[in-house]
């Protein structure tokens, strides 16, 4: 923790939302959460010098936020990754103006720092640098916030933890709805591009900043495996709340998607593998259970990441998220690969309804505690 309490602090307040249930004229001070934090840092770490446009300008540098309780009693600070479309915003409070998690676990003793992923949000991206992927308010409500309407798969019935109400709930024209979508943002469209920036950048903090626990969620997935490939000495844990997967490729796909297993870009695996086209990998033959899509694993005998094999890592997925039918794979391949993984459905920790966006959902708090014991037993 010395590292951190080197950089320079101030009283910090959270704000409900960025995007809180109100807005304009009637969000105040009376709206405001309570927060335990009583230090706060903000700065940028990584990027360099290009040439652009007869320029020499910064790409690749990437916004930090880092908040602390009075008393620090957690002896590894977490370090929250967002997924696609979101920034750092996700954790600091819901779109109803609710406590988010990084709020949460600072009033349980941890320091926690916030990113915005490199050409995302507060992390600048050079204009006409990257192409751009956005998205459309039909899919967030489909994948995210009303799937319980479009029931595109076979668990999104059971999802009924989305803040909100009125006549159209957890669509376009709800309050709530609507100020969540305010949040959303451009994402880089080349995954592999975007999970090499965020591999530097991280890389870059976690030198700056000493050991800690990544909190992962969705397209940030993939960024904890390979920032602990490069890094694993200072990744102490990984929670991974429904990463990108499932490896290699769903049923319904014929190729290779994540190249790696469950990365774009290459990690260190044994024995080695400089193309990933020697990875070896077979579907099983039938899935392991109704509703669930039938994995894609190695074959025997399978390689192991090596740099993981000491990393405790747990894999989180919501009762009727559109993760649902494949989150086990992604485990089943840590697994596989030698690294001591647990896979929680919600419903079977006797938390249920949640979708993809849980720690914005009505229950967030009562998931984050769960996490907070599971880091207490496994993080030493």
């Amino acid at each position: 923790m010395k590292k951190f309490t080197t950089l320079t602090f101030g009283l910090a307040l959270t704000l409900a939302g960025v995007g809180g249930a109100a807005s304009g004229a009637d969000f105040g001070p009376e709206q405001f959460i309570e927060t335990s934090v009583a230090r706060h840092a903000a700065f940028y770490v990584g990027g360099e010098y290009v040439s652009a446009d007869g320029k020499d300008l910064m790409a690749g540098q990437m916004y930090v936020e880092g908040w602390a309780p009075r008393k620090i009693t957690r002896k590894y600070p977490l370090v929250f990754l967002h997924g696609l479309g979101q920034t750092g915003v996700n954790w600091m409070a819901t779109p109803d103006g609710r406590k988010g998690w990084a709020d949460y676990f600072v009033d349980h003793g941890y320091v926690v720092y916030l990113i915005d992923q490199p050409s995302r949000g507060r992390s600048p991206a050079l204009p006409g640098a990257d192409k751009l992927r956005t998205s459309d308010v039909a899919l967030v409500q489909r994948l995210f916030t009303a799937s319980e309407r479009y029931r595109a798969w076979p668990q999104a019935a059971r999802h009924t933890q989305w803040p909100g109400g009125g006549e159209a709930p957890a669509t376009r024209g709800d309050p709530v709805f609507d100020d969540f979508y305010r949040a959303i943002v451009p994402s880089v469209a080349d995954n592999a591009k975007s999970e090499q920036l965020v591999q530097t950048a991280m890389v870059a903090l976690l030198d700056k900043i000493g050991p800690a626990v990544l909190l992962t969620h969705s397209q940030a997935g993939l960024f904890g495996w390979s920032v602990a490939d490069a890094r694993p000495a200072l990744v102490k844990a990984i929670v991974a709340i429904e990463p990108s997967g499932p490896p290699f490729q769903n049923a319904t796909q014929s190729v290779r998607e994540l190249a790696w297993g469950l990365t774009n870009i290459a990690v260190t695996y044994t024995p080695a593998v400089t193309n990933p086209a020697d990875i070896a990998i077979e579907q099983q033959s039938a899935a392991d259970g109704e509703d669930l899509v039938k994995c894609w694993l190695q074959r025997s005998p399978a390689r192991k990441l090596t740099h993981l094999q000491t990393t405790p890592v747990l894999v989180v997925t919501g009762e009727a998220s559109y993760h649902a039918p494949y989150d086990h794979c992604s485990a089943a391949f840590l697994r596989q690969a030698g690294v001591p993984a647990t896979h929680w459905r919600l419903e079977q920790q006797g938390i249920h309804g949640n979708g993809h966006l849980m720690m914005l959902e009505k229950n967030n708090l009562l998931i984050a505690e769960r996490l907070e014991r599971w880091l207490a037993d496994n993080v030493k």
